[in-house]
């Protein structure tokens, strides 16, 4: 793929080839016929008369949206003007791309190790009649688990390069609590902070640039708190906000009619980026479901809904252990929470379909992830008998349905829901479990979040750090899941309202900093890491738009 920065007759040839193969071109054709049919257009005025007549119909607007969405798709700066090969170019800095192979490794193997330990193939195909019980239950699944997937044969293929492929017999009986997550957040943290610049050699002054008192020891340019001010402005305490001045106990004539008024005409204009600018002041509860599918790009016709009832039937013929991988983390996650537990089956409808989905493979072209790769029984390292695995690249970790669960109280129709899902994933949340130098990626979240906490509460942080209470071990896992499960529903949707309107995952650690600074006097009392994270259990009461206010303009 391009880059924004690419010369501009590079950058339309471009746009004209991604429209040229999407399936708007061919509806914008049959419509530009339809309107050269028309009988009351004179041939001397037939371009005008198309043009109009196509403006009209809105396609002025749909082509707008189009050609928006595929410049907010372009590969950012992070890898623009980097020439070499497609690793790279993905990944420029070398030392991050042998630490993101290092983790894919030790992924690959833990799950090879659960394959081996408990006798189980990583794919089968189901009997004719566990896909008949699977399609009558399939609104269902949370019932019974993964009672269906016992009973036959099955074919463990290794995926490379760290075990044989070894044929098994299925578990007649499989235990699901023998399932264990192959990774966790506290997992993936100890490979941030393990990496380290070969290039740079400490001095070991404790405090000094290149010895942090944090846990991030790599160098990064990140924003700094006076560029996340001017990049957030519109979160100033002297603007108004959805999430503060439309609760019940504010009359609505000061804010929320005009705001409601406002969120019709912008429905109407059905343009993205105007959509994403209403959005920066949050969405209105009975707008958000729309107002986040224009920012997306989500429009299902009826070759969407054709799309999604083939992924539903690769998971009634095959079943995968990542299906149980998944089936875990829904009990162990969503299935405890308060908010989310009535969703069980609906996050399965989700879930399952998006491990069978290979639309999710175009997102390696800019990750720094590489997919993982199986081979054919008896063909390991032969590349045409390679297949990816999962279909979609993506091995779920401990807390992964948790990107699904608010999306649900947004969307009841589950296609749509899937949709919206799919692009969120590809657009933002896959850097949340990928190590790469993207400023919007996990590393650069973190750095950012450790040098705000320092800048702004050094007194908290070196108190934390002196009884042995690092601040991004407690924060890692909230920003890694984007804060769901740990906030209540309401403020997790207003917090994910500003992800897309501006377009950025920085809200994550600037809101990580303020909940640290909002309970300082409890933190600066502590003595051990089991008491700071005690102190920081509970988040469920928190208000979102009111602490990132605090975090950047109370100082």
């Amino acid at each position: 793929m391009g880059t924004l920065e690419q010369k501009p007759d590079n950058l339309l040839a471009n746009v004209l080839c991604y429209l040229r193969s999407s399936s708007l071109f061919n509806e914008l054709l049959c419509s530009a016929q339809d309107e050269a049919q028309r009988t009351n257009i004179r041939f001397t005025d037939l371009k005008k008369g198309v043009q109009n007549g196509l403006v009209t119909a809105g396609w002025d607007r749909k082509l707008r949206n189009a050609i928006y969405h595929f410049l907010q798709a372009q590969p950012s700066t992070a890898s623009s003007g980097v020439q070499g090969s497609p690793e790279q170019i993905k990944e420029p800095i070398t030392y991050v791309r042998k630490a993101q192979l290092a983790w894919e490794k030790k992924i690959l193997k833990s799950l090879n190790s659960m394959c081996t330990e408990l006798t189980i193939p990583l794919a089968r195909r189901r009997p004719e009649r566990e896909q008949k019980d699977m399609m009558v239950r399939w609104t269902e699944l949370g019932v019974d688990g993964p009672a269906f997937m016992r009973g036959s044969s099955g074919i463990c293929r290794g995926i490379a390069p760290h075990i044989l492929p070894i044929t098994f017999l299925w578990k007649a009986n499989l235990d699901l609590s023998q399932i264990r997550p192959v990774y966790a957040p506290k997992d993936f943290l100890d490979v941030v902070i393990g990496m380290q610049n070969p290039n740079c050699t400490s001095t070991g002054n404790i405090g000094s640039s290149d010895y942090p008192w944090g846990l991030v020891h790599v160098s990064m340019k990140v924003k700094t708190l006076n560029e996340l001010r001017l990049q957030y402005s519109e979160f100033a305490i002297t603007q108004c906000q959805t999430g503060i001045d439309d609760l019940p106990d504010v009359p609505p004539e000061l804010f929320d009619t005009d705001r409601t008024r406002l969120g019709r005409k912008v429905l109407a204009a059905k343009h993205a980026p105007i959509s994403r600018e209403f959005s920066k002041k949050g969405c209105p509860v009975s707008m958000r479901a729309e107002l986040w599918c224009h920012m997306l790009g989500v429009e299902l016709d009826n070759v969407d809904v054709l799309y999604y009832e083939q992924l539903k039937s690769y998971v009634l013929q095959h079943d995968l252990l990542v299906d149980n991988l998944l089936y875990k983390d829904v009990k162990l996650t969503a299935t405890n929470d308060d908010q989310y537990f009535v969703f069980e089956d609906f996050l399965y409808q989700i879930l399952l379909p998006f491990s069978r989905d290979t639309y999710i493979l175009k997102h390696f072209a800019y990750n720094s992830a590489t997919p993982p790769k199986s081979y054919i029984r008896g063909k390991l390292g032969v590349e045409e008998f390679a297949v990816t695995y999962p279909p979609n690249g993506v091995i779920p970790f401990h807390g992964f349905a948790m990107y699904v669960a608010p999306l649900c109280f947004l969307y009841n129709d589950v296609v749509q829901l899937y949709y919206v899902f799919r692009k969120m994933y590809i657009q933002y949340f896959f850097r949340l479990h990928s190590v790469s130098s993207h400023p919007q990626g996990i590393v650069s979240l973190s750095l950012i979040f450790e040098q705000l906490l320092q800048a702004e509460e050094p007194e908290l942080f070196y108190q934390l750090k002196q009884v042995g209470c690092q601040p991004l071990k407690i924060a890692f896992k909230w920003m890694m899941r984007a804060f769901s499960g740990f906030l209540a529903s309401d403020q997790v949707l207003l917090l994910w309202d500003r992800i897309l309107a501006f377009d950025s995952l920085e809200v994550l650690p600037v809101l990580a900093v303020a909940i640290f600074s909002f309970r300082k006097t409890n933190l600066m009392k502590v003595q051990t890491f089991s008491a700071a994270e005690a102190v920081l259990a509970d988040l469920f009461t928190l208000q979102v738009m009111p602490l990132l206010q605090l975090a950047l303009f109370s100082k």
